[in-house]
């Protein structure tokens, strides 16, 4: 593997997102380290980026202080915070001033293991279940990497300088996935969380990618509206 560059990342979400799979995000937090292989993405546009207006992202009315982060240079991590409770990790994607994340939702713990389960709240890491547990679902992921909102948000994974007491690197397989599956994001409301907007990528097989669920009212927009080309 190798360490990411901000070229890797100039694509705009939708085209660079793919590209994660198979990737690990090495995070030490603490003095603990935790190696966490990508097997499920997400891609966000914002405002004004890409071809087709993007109503699910974070950044879709613009730049605030929330989303600033997906706003900034390539290769940074937007750190966001979930339902009040579930802090999960987006890489910027796409070149600097045009809004662009791509949602880490999944991975498998390759390095760390019990630092990762640890953080979860699981003891012992035991069987095959937990193992693939320990990482499945955006919020479980951010757990595991130890990385918090709002005190990681904007922590450089390419230049892997420290950051709260934390640092980050993307690190990018030599070898790109080939079996990939793409389909809705999951739990995303409304036409953005349907087949319209197929912007999922996940690893085929793969154990630790999250099971799909539909996002309010997404499947009843399902229904009603045609796929867009």
């Amino acid at each position: 593997m190798r360490r990411a560059l901000r070229s890797d990342l100039l694509a705009l979400p939708l085209e660079a997102a793919p590209r994660l799979l198979g990737a690990e995000l090495r995070t030490s937090v603490g003095g603990d380290d935790v190696h966490l292989r990508i097997t499920e993405v997400e891609a966000y546009h914002g405002q004004g980026t890409g071809e087709t207006p993007d109503p699910g992202s974070h950044a879709r009315m613009g730049r605030t202080a929330r989303n600033a982060t997906m706003w900034g240079e390539p290769g940074h991590l937007y750190v966001y915070l979930s339902h009040g409770i579930h802090s999960c990790v987006n890489v910027v994607c796409g070149p600097e001033g045009t809004a662009g994340g791509v949602l880490l939702r999944a991975g498998e713990v390759v390095h760390g293991v019990e630092v990762a389960a640890r953080r979860r709240g699981v003891s012992p890491p035991l069987g095959g279940v937990a193992l693939r547990d320990l990482a499945r679902g955006p919020g479980r992921f951010g757990q595991a990497s130890g990385l918090r909102h709002p005190l990681h948000d904007g922590v450089d994974a390419v230049g892997g300088s420290p950051w709260h007491g934390a640092s980050a690197e993307l690190w990018l397989t030599d070898h790109p996935v080939t079996d990939i599956a793409s389909g809705p994001r999951v739990g995303v409301a409304g036409l953005a969380g349907t087949e319209a907007f197929p912007w999922r990528f996940w690893i085929s097989g793969d154990p630790t990618v999250s099971a799909f669920r539909w996002g309010r009212g997404a499947r009843d927009a399902s229904a009603a509206s045609p796929v867009l080309d």
